[in-house]
């Protein structure tokens, strides 16, 4: 090798050497980075679990603790006094959360699909008639008496389903996604003899695993943590979700510590007020946090990739 061609790789390889180095401190950054937000993010359920195994005097006395000072399970044994309860407030809220989402999304990616083509005449009309209804609303009212007098759906697996059925910012995500989609997979399958349906179904679907997966999560956690419409429509307490019973029971509960400290006819019961509220805490996030990880490979996809057209 002669001299001036050892001088010319030569700042090639310091160079390159340079830029090994910056992507080394890069990582070592973004991995302490991520450490740190992962500490803090696991402390607050850490101190959750903490304070359901807690004593209630023990947290008035010593507040919230990483660990528990005075062990005690008396939360878990109000919260599962009654277990036939518990059992049939779960059923309710998997049953309305698997048919809500599986629903949701199909209309949702139906929607998104019709409203992304270009060849549709009326797309811009539509859409604008989507975003109007987030600007305005008939108001609670209304709705209410819709809902009462005129669909009677009242005491019905269906008010807790449709009201959530469809969400203008869910539809303007997929269409976002399925617009880096190419037209010239939809145009093939035409030239083939393919239908529209047939299209969504075998094509379109499949290449939006990563968007479904991620409006997915986010329609059943809308639906898994709904307690409102329950609330406003639910009186029979065999319809009642997780959230809604675990929102009167907690309810019933402070209205007895009040009771009891008004009255003070009862001086040495303690009713285990904030170690109940963790508990309810962990019985309500416990599914979702065990769903999460087979859909984590989907998410940052999903959220990432129909934000920028290749």
């Amino acid at each position: 090798m002669s001299a001036s061609a050892a001088q010319a790789s030569s700042p090639s390889k310091t160079a390159a050497n340079r830029r090994g180095k910056d992507v080394l401190l890069l990582q070592i950054i973004g991995y302490i980075v991520i450490t740190v937000l992962a500490v803090f993010c696991f402390v607050p359920f850490l101190l959750v679990v903490s304070s359901s195994f807690s004593a209630e005097q023990s947290i008035i006395e010593n507040g919230f603790q990483l660990i528990p000072s005075a062990f005690s399970t008396e939360a878990y044994s109000v919260l599962f006094k009654y277990p036939e309860q518990m059992l049939r407030a779960y059923g309710v809220t998997i049953a309305v959360t698997a048919i809500g989402t599986l629903v949701g999304l199909f209309l949702t990616a139906m929607t998104a699909y019709v409203l992304q083509r270009k060849d549709f005449k009326w797309r811009n009309q539509f859409s604008f008639f989507f975003f109007f209804t987030t600007l305005f609303s008939g108001g609670l009212v209304p709705w209410y008496l819709m809902i009462i007098k005129y669909l009677h759906l009242k005491d019905t697996l269906l008010v807790l389903i449709l009201p959530m059925l469809l969400n203008v910012f869910y539809i303007i995500v997929m269409k976002s996604f399925m617009s880096s989609i190419p037209e010239a997979i939809t145009e093939s399958a035409k030239i083939d003899g393919a239908g529209d349906f047939r299209i969504f179904l075998q094509l379109i679907l499949p290449l939006a695993k990563p968007a479904l997966a991620t409006i997915g999560l986010f329609i059943a956690l809308g639906y898994w943590n709904d307690w409102y419409n329950a609330l406003l429509f639910i009186s029979n307490e065999n319809l009642m979700p997780l959230q809604y019973y675990l929102y009167k029971m907690l309810g019933n509960m402070e209205g007895m510590r009040k009771a009891m400290m008004q009255s003070g006819a009862v001086v040495n019961v303690s009713l285990p007020t904030e170690s109940l509220k963790m508990a309810m805490t962990l019985v309500a996030t416990g599914p979702i946090l065990l769903a999460y990880p087979f859909i984590q490979r989907y998410f940052v996809q999903g959220l990432t990739i129909g934000s920028v057209k290749g």
